[in-house]
């Protein structure tokens, strides 16, 4: 599975960008970002039909399973209409643009949902088996017939997310204040433990923030 060719994951992994730039107050990585997903992401433009494709079924939820297979089956017959050549061509431009203008290292960003974003991935290749199609496919229906609140997956490996979490604060340790990076550090580990962690630490920093508040009013 190459993800730089998943047109999910790399929309995912520019949106992580466009938030961690946010975060950070990099307000030129974040227009740089913005303006390559305005570019790229067109409404009716080949990648956001692309996109659609893959965005059906694993922003879906609730449905039953007879549904579930009505929606695969449509959205692989709208992805086989996509022209194969076209999409590959302006993802070739996309992933240059990405490398030459903003970061590499966007492909890295650390995507929660990546392992459905594969899956589905892989049941549109015309390569895969009908055999692995059949198995795709009922994985693919289990997730959608989830309730409409599911749970963070939970094969979200957690060594991979403090690997992740390691190379983002030594990327960004000279930039960053401590409480930033402890905040992004939150943030992306809450898709392992369900927003647990990231909820604590944010009702003591706002507790500590409100504390510090009311002391700088009450100095001359």
């Amino acid at each position: 599975h190459n993800k730089k060719r998943n047109t999910a994951f790399v929309y995912e992994a520019l949106v992580k960008e466009v938030t961690a730039a946010v975060l950070k107050g990099d307000h030129e990585q974040k227009h740089k970002v913005i303006n390559v997903i305005k570019k790229y992401f067109k409404p009716n433009c080949i990648l956001s039909k692309d996109l659609d494709c893959y965005r059906s079924l694993y922003e879906t939820r609730g449905l039953t399973e007879s549904d579930s297979r009505r929606l695969i089956e449509a959205a692989t017959i709208d992805k086989r209409m996509i022209d194969p050549t076209g999409l590959f061509k302006i993802q070739s431009q996309m992933i240059n643009d990405i490398n030459k203008e903003i970061d590499s290292d966007i492909f890295n960003n650390f995507v929660p949902n990546y392992k459905t974003l594969a899956t589905i991935d892989q049941l549109f290749s015309v390569k895969t088996t009908p055999k692995d199609r059949i198995m795709l496919e009922n994985e693919i229906i289990q997730r959608m017939s989830a309730d409409d609140n599911p749970q963070t997956e939970q094969d979200i490996d957690h060594v991979v997310v403090s690997e992740f979490i390691k190379k983002f604060n030594n990327k960004y340790s000279d930039d960053l204040l401590e409480e930033q990076k402890t905040l992004l550090s939150h943030y992306i580990s809450s898709f392992t433990d369900n927003s647990l962690e990231l909820k604590v630490y944010l009702n003591n920093e706002i507790a500590r923030l409100k504390e510090q508040l009311q002391k700088a009013k009450t100095v001359d």
